[in-house]
């Protein structure tokens, strides 16, 4: 029985491209094509499509929204089937060499004929597995952990602002951008992440195990029990024995405690 594909790209060239070599590469059958993230989802819901080809960068829904709308319906109703996702974006990053180990994969534009191919193998290869292998929505949080991680460097790197973090509210899980994000504190083990807008919880153990997934250049651990986003602090506020609190630009206007240690990288921050 033939692959069921969608493919989902804002350029009619780069639609073409892919269904040209996926009808090349055989028992694959295009059961439609989209053209935003919007018609992604309803697509995807008319379909029930094996595998969607995503691109990334798209308007109306970026391919994170698509996969967050997709696990959204999956959270409300189980019974509604999350595909195998294989994004096609031009930008290159860090994280691509770590998909060749991974059940959802990442293809490249201009798209390569055996690139492809080995995508394909690799969908068919997890259809088969599916009942011992990951759920499809575990993937996808591997994915964009994988994604989000910093860049080695900035050679065709995925500028930073396009980061997201996974942030859990409620059933949901929100993709946020970093720079939205105020602060994030843990207390007993679960870790707040805050932005200006909402509050909701990041599946990560330990604060060190989230900076690891920020940007250095804007998130620093101002107290073991806190890491700021230096761009969200809205006053110094001068405190007991030398010491300094922050007030975050939150709806709160949190203030947050600098540990003495780290009241030297505060000076050097702001030239106090």
């Amino acid at each position: 029985m033939p692959l069921s594909a969608l493919i989902v790209d804002d350029e009619q060239l780069a639609r073409d491209e892919l269904k040209y070599l996926l009808d090349q590469a055989g028992d694959v059958e295009v059961v439609a094509q989209g053209a935003n993230g919007i018609e992604a989802v309803d697509l995807i819901q008319e379909h029930h499509p094996d595998v969607v080809f995503l691109d990334v960068q798209m308007p109306g829904l970026d391919g994170f929204a698509v996969i967050k709308r997709l696990m959204d319906r999956h959270a409300k109703d189980a019974t509604e089937p999350i595909p195998q996702v294989v994004f096609a974006t031009a930008y290159d990053q860090y994280a691509v060499r770590a998909f060749d180990v991974n059940a959802v994969d990442y293809l490249l534009k201009p798209f390569d004929r055996a690139r492809v191919q080995q995508a394909l193998d690799r969908v068919r290869g997890r259809i088969t597995e599916n009942a011992t292998g990951p759920r499809p929505e575990a993937q996808i949080e591997a994915l964009l952990k994988l994604l989000n991680r910093p860049q080695a460097n900035g050679r065709g790197a995925q500028p930073a602002k396009l980061a997201k973090l996974i942030v859990q509210l409620q059933s949901r899980l929100l993709l946020v951008d970093q720079a939205e994000i105020c602060y994030a504190a843990i207390d007993e083990g679960v870790i707040r992440v805050v932005t200006q807008t909402f509050e909701g919880q990041s599946k990560c153990r330990t604060l060190e195990e989230l900076l690891d997934q920020l940007d250095p250049d804007q998130f620093w651990r101002a107290h073991r029990g806190f890491v700021v986003n230096i761009n969200h602090i809205r006053e110094v506020v001068p405190w007991f024995k030398s010491t300094y609190q922050l007030r975050m630009n939150d709806k709160k206007q949190t203030e947050i405690p600098v540990s003495r240690g780290q009241t030297k990288r505060l000076r050097e921050l702001f030239n106090l």
